[in-house]
């Protein structure tokens, strides 16, 4: 639905409201004009905000499953609230898998860079380590065929990265992006896809794309479950330091710069992880700062903000910037022993 010229899209919003323990759910609406944002209680039938103006939340931000700030509350789409939005959002927002491979793990700062630039949107990810069970799982559909055996032995030589990838038709961008499965064959047919930079022949090509939107819901779920545990994570909780890209830096594309000045920097990333922290995360992570810094709201805001990522660095004698070396290993524990379970 829209007003006369000006457009608007609705979603359904939830807030988990701890003092009632209680989610409360809202029609939210989004003007595109003017970027203002207007919200309808819907339990109470009434008007719970007005149109106001909120700097931080942009059209790009529009999702079912994001989760954005409004007057300090922690509001989740999980829903179209009109088919209007529906209809316009829906192919905009189409979603598929990525996986950058063992052979291009060096490269993960480049290649989410890359992502960046192109326009996609990184909406989860993590770190993960298959077995073979879990690989054999991953590619049933190539059960039978000769190159299975050498295609299962690779992908669990060592870590993969997995992400959501979100965008107007993602599953064909993204295929457009990585090349031919054969680098050799992109380097002379796209010499500028990712498998033509990064990869080495057919099967140590550096990245995985889903091949359609059926086979992308498939292995969406196999590394982000709606239910049941979560793939097992590479944190080695040893000599190690805790990272965190916070949501601006996030959102304006410099992860991967970060990503890469660290492995240039000689550290290893062991484990990285995308979280959508909640304010009670947020704080307890941030105790230590509570009643000693004058920034401490607003470090807590900007931590809940959006998207961050989490991830251990080792290093021998890995020292933590945030004064004690203890701390290191503690707030690694929290992302991928608490939050991450």
């Amino acid at each position: 639905m829209e007003r006369e010229g000006e457009e608007r899209f609705c979603f359904i919003a939830e807030w988990y409201d701890p003092h009632a323990a209680f989610i409360r759910r809202y029609q939210f609406m989004y003007y595109v004009k003017d970027g203002t944002v207007e919200m309808f209680d819907i339990k109470n039938h009434r008007m719970f905000l007005k149109k106001t103006r909120i700097e931080t939340i942009r059209p790009e931000d529009l999702y079912i499953g994001n989760t954005v700030n409004i007057l300090s509350r922690q509001m989740n789409f999980v829903d179209y609230g009109d088919d209007f939005t529906r209809a316009r959002l829906s192919h905009k927002k189409e979603r598929t898998l990525g996986m950058i491979k063992p052979d291009a793990m060096s490269k993960m700062g480049q290649i989410i860079d890359l992502i960046c630039q192109k326009g996609f949107l990184i909406t989860k990810l993590k770190m993960c380590q298959l077995n073979r069970n879990e690989a054999f799982q991953f590619y049933q559909e190539h059960q039978g065929k000769p190159f299975l055996d050498t295609l299962l032995n690779f992908v669990t030589s060592g870590p993969v990265i997995a992400f959501e990838l979100m965008g107007e038709n993602c599953v064909s961008q993204w295929r457009e992006a990585l090349g031919p499965t054969d680098s050799a064959i992109a380097r002379s047919e796209a010499p500028q896809s990712i498998r033509a930079r990064f990869g080495k022949n057919k099967t140590e090509n550096a990245c995985h794309g889903s091949d359609s939107s059926s086979s992308a819901a498939r292995e969406l779920e196999f590394f982000f479950p709606s239910n049941g545990p979560s793939r097992q994570n590479t944190a080695k909780f040893t000599d190690c330091t805790c990272c965190v890209v916070k949501p601006h830096a996030v959102k304006s594309g410099l992860a991967g710069k970060i990503i890469s000045s660290i492995l240039e920097a000689g550290f290893e990333i062991s484990m990285l992880e995308m979280f959508n922290m909640e304010k009670a995360n947020a704080e307890e992570f941030y105790e230590v700062y509570k009643g000693v810094v004058q920034e401490y709201g607003s470090m807590v805001a900007e931590l809940t903000s959006g998207p961050c990522l989490a991830m251990e660095i080792r290093a021998q004698n890995a020292v933590h910037c945030t004064d004690l070396p203890e701390d290191g290993l503690l707030e690694v524990e929290y992302f991928f022993k608490i939050l991450g379970r």
